[in-house]
């Protein structure tokens, strides 16, 4: 079942008028994990699980909004947008708000969404979804607005409408994808630079643990307030340490009893996953993936042991893949608690590296294993139209 044509039918069926079509990109973040927020570098890329919106104005004053895969359906005047009970429609109608607050005016429309980003895996569906329909809004109205202003209005509507403070890596890499290419954003002056990830040397395999992180929006918060302390003890210290992107290892040392054990980790660990970030590129330019993935296994110890994101799933996940043929390195990846780790595995030993993976979970932990193998595409774009046939 292609998913585009899909979608458009159900937007033909739910609102009998022709819509714009746009496809908005899960996303894989191959080291640089929660680096964002603190003004850090980050190296995702956008990957061929995604989300497929219809969205036509509808001539009227009220958003009608159809969750494809949920089978649901929410409505309001587009006047009246506001944070609404129902979780899936907050990071549409917090989207509207954003293009609201800008000063531009959001007729009544009509949109139907759907895809095949896994949910709770840490491929990012949320920005997915918030993406789509910012892309679309700015086509149908004509706003001209940016790729960048875009990731902001979408980073935006999840501060405000689903209270998390995401940083900008999620929005920036659906949006900014290039096909066969990760991306290094510098999530403070907001430059960034293409690197080619050669897909005939490496397949990304991605291993859900199965567990929801049901904790990670709150406890997501928490480490960014734990970092934001952190940059206070050390700004008195050093008046140009504005984030932790700013502080050096040594200066988180030199103060690790005044920091407090806790928060000591939590700064030790994001600068160092800076300096991993930095060297994981030049490891690609020099096409050593083996220098890669070790620049990955120690980005999950230090997730595991001094962020503290990590469950046993993911650990158990991580531990099978270094014992596995064929694999470069492997992460936990995304938020934490759950979801997905992201494994670089040679193409010839991938499905030798499933096998033992899914027989190793089930045999550790008595679960069954899901895993996709995903391939690096390009950013959010419209589609052509679907014709019914």
């Amino acid at each position: 079942m292609l998913l585009a044509p899909t979608i458009a039918a159900s937007f033909r069926h739910h609102f009998q008028h022709e819509p714009l079509l746009v496809r908005a990109p899960g996303r894989v973040n191959l080291i640089g994990e929660h680096t964002d927020y603190n003004q850090g570098f980050v190296l995702p890329a956008a990957v061929d699980k995604e989300i497929c919106f219809a969205v036509g104005l509808n001539q009227t004053d009220t958003i009608r909004l159809v969750a494809h895969d949920l089978n649901k359906t929410f409505s309001v005047a587009a006047a009246n947008v506001q944070r609404s009970n129902t979780s899936w429609a907050n990071y549409l109608l917090g989207v509207v708000a954003q293009f609201q607050q800008r000063g531009i005016a959001v007729p009544g429309f009509d949109c139907v969404f759907g895809g095949t980003i896994p949910m709770g895996a840490g491929l990012s569906s949320s920005a997915a979804v918030e993406c789509g329909l910012a892309y679309a809004l700015d086509a149908l109205l004509h706003t001209n607005l940016d790729r960048m202003t875009l990731a902001h209005l979408a980073q935006k509507a999840e501060h405000e409408f689903a209270l998390v403070q995401c940083g900008l890596m999620d929005q920036f890499a659906s949006l900014f994808g290039q096909a066969g290419q990760v991306v290094r954003l510098d999530c403070r002056s907001l430059q960034y630079e293409y690197f080619p990830f050669d897909t005939q040397a490496a397949q990304v395999v991605l291993c859900n643990s199965g567990v929801k992180h049901s904790l990670a929006s709150s406890e997501y918060n928490l480490r960014r307030q734990e970092c934001e302390q952190g940059v206070a003890v050390l700004h008195r210290h050093y008046p140009h340490v504005l984030s932790l992107r700013d502080a050096t290892l040594p200066q988180v040392q030199a103060h690790r009893a005044e920091l407090g054990d806790v928060v000591y980790r939590r700064c030790r660990y994001v600068v160092e996953e800076n300096a991993r970030v930095e060297a994981a590129c030049q490891h690609l330019l020099a096409g050593d993936l083996r220098a890669f993935g070790r620049e990955m296994y120690a980005s999950h110890a230090g997730l595991r042991d001094d962020y503290q994101v990590s469950c046993r799933e993911l650990d158990v996940l991580v531990a099978t893949a270094q014992q596995a043929p064929g694999v470069f390195g492997a992460r936990m990846m995304g938020g934490g608690f759950g979801g997905c780790t992201i494994n670089l595995v040679a193409p010839d030993q991938v499905d030798s590296f499933i096998a033992h993976q899914t027989a190793a979970y089930q045999q550790q932990l008595g679960l069954a294993l899901e895993t996709y193998t995903a391939t690096i595409v390009a950013g959010v774009s419209a589609l052509e139209p679907v014709i019914e046939s």
